[in-house]
């Protein structure tokens, strides 16, 4: 459930990568204490210089939106084009480049209210199609958040990593029309 009146939604700023990163230390942290380590690892982002690099790009790129309750980014939303590892989409879409939340803020509907946000920059670009990408772990949990959001799976992926395991991912769409 979403408590609207707690939960606010700001663009992102330049110098809004620290904050993002917050949220991806956070988030990897929780994950780690639960032994779901396939998604992002066990590193903090804050230490990974890809991923300094990409909360550069989110902050500076136009499409970062931050999620706050009481003036404390709780969640952050970029949106943008597709990334090169998943099948193009068939129309114009928007396309969810991240979304990630603070654990310590669960249960108030954080992550559907940013999707919801998304869904509306779309629907003001005279777009019909937002799709986002995701861990697909065995259980499927975060695939199952966004069909809770009113995604529907479409794609299963893989992106092969030299010397590592690869990266199972799924491709979800919600049509906006």
């Amino acid at each position: 459930m979403t408590d609207e009146r707690r939960i606010t939604v700001r663009p992102g700023r330049p110098g809004d990568a620290p904050a993002v990163l917050r949220l991806f230390d956070s988030a990897i942290a929780w994950l780690a204490e639960r032994d779901r380590t396939g998604q992002w690892g066990v590193n903090p982002a804050s230490t990974d210089p890809r991923r300094i690099e990409q909360a550069d790009a989110y902050a500076t790129g136009g499409g970062l939106w931050f999620a706050e309750t009481d003036g404390t980014e709780v969640g952050a939303l970029a949106v943008g084009a597709a990334t090169e590892y998943v099948p193009p989409a068939t129309e114009p879409e928007l396309y969810v480049n991240l979304l990630v939340t603070d654990r310590a803020y669960a249960g108030l509907g954080i992550g559907a209210r940013l999707l919801a946000h998304g869904a509306d920059l779309a629907r003001e670009r005279g777009l019909g199609l937002l799709r986002v990408d995701c861990y697909r772990s065995p259980d499927r949990a975060l695939v199952r958040f966004y069909e809770g959001c009113g995604f529907t799976a479409t794609d299963p992926f893989t992106v092969e990593r030299p010397g590592r395991t690869p990266w199972p991912g799924q491709v979800l769409a919600r049509r906006l029309d």
